[in-house]
């Protein structure tokens, strides 16, 4: 069984925020003569990564929901520009849409089981705004 990650996606406003920020990152990369590839770094490297690398995803958290995931491709050991550590975690460049879950805030990433990640949406309901999902789920009618 996979494990996740999750994270918060600071500053994102919204889901398609988000994918227009990331889709302007992998354009510059590739501009760059860089692998034109979606990654996000972070100082920790996950002492569990044989499990997160078997079909593990990074959960994003936007404006205190999760809301998207991004499939993990990879993990790899990096540097910084004062030549410290990082772990870069490589991920699939689309977002994949969840069922909204409310989340408080944390700070850095989190391990996310399977049993406790939010489902995928199906199309239909990728279709309607993270708030009036919100607004059903709370008035009990989905």
């Amino acid at each position: 069984m996979p494990l996740h990650i999750i994270k918060l996606a600071v500053g994102a406003e919204s889901v398609e925020d988000m994918q227009a920020w990331i889709d302007r990152r992998v354009k510059e990369r590739k501009a760059a003569g860089e692998r034109a590839v979606s990654w996000h770094e972070t100082r920790m490297f996950p002492k569990r990564a044989d499990e997160v690398l078997d079909g593990g995803s990074l959960y994003w958290v936007i404006k205190h929901f999760i809301l998207v995931r991004q499939p993990i491709l990879g993990l790899e050991e990096a540097v910084d520009s004062e030549g410290k550590p990082l772990c870069r975690i490589v991920l699939a460049p689309k977002l994949v849409r969840t069922e909204p879950r409310g989340k408080r805030p944390f700070q850095g990433w989190r391990y996310l089981t399977a049993n406790d990640a939010p489902a995928d949406l199906d199309q239909k309901k990728a279709e309607l705004s993270p708030a009036l999902v919100s607004a059903l789920k709370d008035a009990l009618a989905w």
